[in-house]
């Protein structure tokens, strides 16, 4: 590795193209990468969902999951091989689709959500660690102590992906076997809790539901990394075959995944306590014998801080890409603090703030899979990206297009979202109902598949305006080339 991204070392490089001489990267850490950030236990809710909540039999729930998981990253795995071509964030890569201005709506969309993850994330370790401080010493909760355990988490958070890249790739792997091994072990006495005789009897859904099921895993799991793929995947040679990136992505998180979300399954097999819980953490620990409480928090902690440090890394390259002009560091910084913030905002002030952040966060999900659309659509005539042209946001520059914003793309980006939304209901409960879109009482609808419209509708009219626009677009690809070679 170069002298910027060595392990232990800060990695000064922001957004700017990896150039190909340091790129020294192979799939294999990127398996690694995606199995540490989806190896958390607080997995297994996903499972009760399918089982208690869709009605499916354990062995539909699996089939949905493994489908649902293992395709889903398959589709960050897609975006990754963009990393692979141009050597960029994946949203400033976005830069190339969408224009430099056009850009900023994707752009923030991702920050937003990348943030507001994390700040879920940080609550609920936080929450995690002040019950081991209970269990193990006594310690009752208060103002200050939560502060301090928030403190803790944001500091491990930053400690890793605010040394960068190398770092990061080096703790995931090894941090994954440790809590690996205690996940197989909270795990072996949760099996111990399954109905058997329920799970070996229980009847068949509807093929309808597994459809909806799919979606369910699908939105829950991968579309909420996609656009972070090429984050990690901007160290990888443009010799690595594009099937390995994809492969890796989707097999480092799959196999975590389908274990969870069976186990999950099965424990909700007539029990619908984990499916119904506010507090999955809660939930699980009541299952366990007591002396298993303290290795249980500490799984559920450890996951949550894998799933994080990939996040904040992600989160620091997006707010570069905003237009702020900071190092790496700096904006990594930045973005824990503001972690620490919504974490001490959600346990200390807020009065049921939790459910209403969930559903915010879920909305902007329909936008981040509406870009996905464009931006995989893009990548079906695109095979490198201008370096230069990246970084250049000014007039004139190689992906201004027309006044900074590439019309056909952003256009495609919002029909796709208000088609998503007019299928949305975003609610904290039954009576607490934020909006209903005009379509909501529809069976896409119903089933949570409001992201998959909105999916199809942004691929279909971007393909339309960019047939309609092609030759402007030959044009412009044609002279990357020309400056690749």
């Amino acid at each position: 590795m170069t002298s910027d991204n060595k392990v232990g070392a800060v990695e000064t490089r922001g957004i700017e193209p990896v150039p190909d001489g340091d790129r020294n990267g192979n799939p294999l850490q990127l398996f690694w990468v995606w199995f540490a950030a989806n190896i958390s236990i607080l997995g297994l809710p996903l499972g009760a969902t399918l089982v208690a909540l869709r009605g499916m039999n354990i062995w539909q729930a699996v089939l949905v999951g493994a489908i649902g998981s293992f395709g889903s990253f398959a589709v960050v795995g897609l975006i990754s091989v963009a990393g692979k071509w141009g050597g960029a964030p994946s949203m400033t890569l976005s830069r190339a689709v969408f224009g430099p201005r056009g850009n900023h709506g994707p752009t923030l969309v991702s920050w937003l959500s990348r943030v507001g993850w994390e700040v879920v994330n940080t609550t609920t370790a936080a929450y995690a660690l002040l019950a081991i401080l209970h269990i193990a010493f006594g310690v009752g909760a208060s103002s200050a102590l939560t502060v301090v355990c928030l403190l803790a988490f944001v500091a491990l958070t930053l400690l890793v992906s605010g040394l960068g890249h190398a770092t990061l790739v080096w703790i995931q792997q090894r941090a994954t076997y440790v809590f690996g091994v205690l996940n197989l072990i909270v795990g072996g006495f949760l099996v111990t809790k399954v109905h058997w005789h329920t799970v070996l009897h229980a009847p068949a859904a509807p093929m309808s539901v597994m459809i909806a099921g799919i979606g369910v895993i699908a939105g829950g799991t991968g579309i909420g990394w996609a656009n972070a793929g090429a984050d990690m995947a901007r160290y990888q040679p443009r010799r690595v075959s594009g099937r390995r990136i994809v492969a890796a992505a989707a097999a480092g998180a799959g196999i975590p995944l389908v274990l969870l979300i069976t186990l999950g399954g099965l424990l909700s097999t007539g029990d619908h306590t984990l499916a119904a819980a506010s507090d999955p953490v809660a939930a699980i620990q009541a299952m366990l014998p007591s002396w298993m409480a303290i290795p249980y928090l500490l799984t559920a902690f450890g996951g949550l801080l894998l799933s994080n440090h990939l996040s904040v890394y992600s989160a620091g390259l997006t707010m570069i890409t905003l237009g702020v002009r900071v190092r790496r560091v700096i904006a990594v910084g930045a973005d824990v603090v503001l972690t620490l913030a919504g974490g001490v905002y959600l346990m200390l002030i807020a009065k049921n703030f939790y459910g209403p952040f969930i559903t915010f966060i879920s909305l902007l999900a329909v936008a981040i899979t509406s870009w996905v659309a464009v931006f995989l659509v893009d990548m079906l005539t695109r095979r490198e990206y201008d370096p230069a042209g990246l970084m250049d946001t000014t007039r004139g520059g190689l992906y201004w297009h027309h006044g900074g914003v590439a019309w056909s793309a952003f256009v495609a980006w919002a029909a796709g979202i208000v088609m998503g939304l007019m299928l949305t209901v975003a609610q904290t409960s039954d009576t607490d109902v934020w909006f209903s879109g005009p379509l909501a009482k529809t069976w896409p609808a119903r089933n949570g598949l409001g992201w998959l419209v909105a999916f199809a509708v942004a691929s279909v009219i971007y393909l339309i305006l960019q047939a309609v626009t092609g030759r402007g677009t030959a044009s412009r690809r044609a002279r990357v080339s020309e400056a690749a070679s």
